[in-house]
C-alpha cells in the first residue's frame, strides 16, 4: 500500500511542478555533469523527468562511494531541506531532462494533505531502503552484496520481458558497481563471471544484463548452492 501511495505521490508532484504553481524549472543537463557537488549549499530537490541520475560521496583517499541511481519519476536532494551542505554530488550519467524545485515552493507545496502524505511515504520507504544497504554491507561478504545491488538494480531499473526476466537496458560500469559494493573492479568483473556461469545474470547484446530475478533472490537469501 505505502509504494502505490508513493507512486501516486510522485505523480501528484510531477503534475504540481509542471503547473509551475512550485517555482520549478526544467533543466537538460548533459551526460557527466555535476547538478550539485558534496559541500555546496543547494535550496533545491530535484525531480528527474528523462534519464539517470547517480548520487555519490567520496573517501579521504578519493575512493568513490555510490549511494543510489534515480530515474524518471524519481525525488533526490532532499537533504536541501534541512539547509545543510550537501554530503553527497549528483552526477548525470546519460543526457537528463531535471525539474529543479525551490525549497521554499515545496514547503509551501506540503500544506495540502495529499502532498504531506505522500512525501512522508516517500521518506519512510527512503528510509528503509538505506537500512537495507547498510544490513546488506554489514551482513553479506563482498559477492553476496554485488547480487543483493543487481537485485535492487534491476527491480528498480529494469523491465520486465515475456521470458520474465528483468532487462537493465543502461549500462552501469563495474566501476560503479564495485562502489555501491565497496569492493574492486576487478572483484566485480570475477563475481559477475561466476553469476552468468550459474545463470542468476546473462550477458545479451541488446540490454546490458538480464537479471533472472527468481534465481537471484533465492541466492541472496541463501537458498541452495550455486557454486
Amino acid at each position: 500500500m505505502t509504494a502505490v501511495r508513493t507512486s501516486q505521490f510522485r505523480d501528484e508532484l510531477r503534475s504540481f511542478a509542471a503547473s509551475d504553481a512550485l517555482g520549478a524549472t526544467s533543466i537538460r543537463y548533459p551526460k557527466r555533469t555535476n547538478i550539485y557537488n558534496c559541500g555546496e549549499r543547494d535550496s533545491h530537490l530535484y525531480l528527474v523527468e528523462s534519464g539517470q541520475v547517480k548520487t555519490q560521496t567520496y573517501a579521504r583517499c578519493g575512493k568513490e562511494c555510490l549511494l543510489s541511481i534515480y530515474t524518471a519519476g524519481d525525488i533526490f536532494g532532499e537533504s536541501s531541506l534541512l539547509g545543510a551542505e550537501r554530503s553527497e554530488t549528483a552526477t548525470v550519467m546519460r543526457t537528463s531532462w531535471v525539474r529543479r524545485i525551490p525549497v521554499a515552493g515545496f514547503r509551501a507545496a506540503m500544506a495540502d494533505q495529499k502532498l504531506l502524505d505522500g512525501f512522508i511515504d516517500h521518506l519512510a520507504a527512503r528510509l528503509t531502503e538505506q537500512q537495507q544497504v547498510i544490513t546488506t554491507m554489514v551482513t553479506m561478504d563482498s559477492e553476496q552484496r554485488l547480487a543483493a545491488v543487481l537485485l535492487r538494480l534491476s527491480r528498480k531499473l529494469g523491465k520486465k520481458r515475456a521470458d520474465h526476466l528483468l532487462a537493465i537496458e543502461d549500462r552501469i560500469t563495474q566501476e560503479e558497481l564495485s562502489g555501491m559494493v565497496g569492493t574492486t573492479r576487478s572483484r566485480v568483473g570475477y563475481f559477475l563471471k561466476r553469476f552468468k556461469d550459474a545463470g542468476l545474470v546473462m550477458p545479451v547484446s541488446g540490454p546490458f544484463l538480464l537479471v533472472n530475478e527468481k534465481r537471484l533472490t533465492e541466492y541472496v537469501n541463501g537458498v541452495g548452492g550455486w557454486f
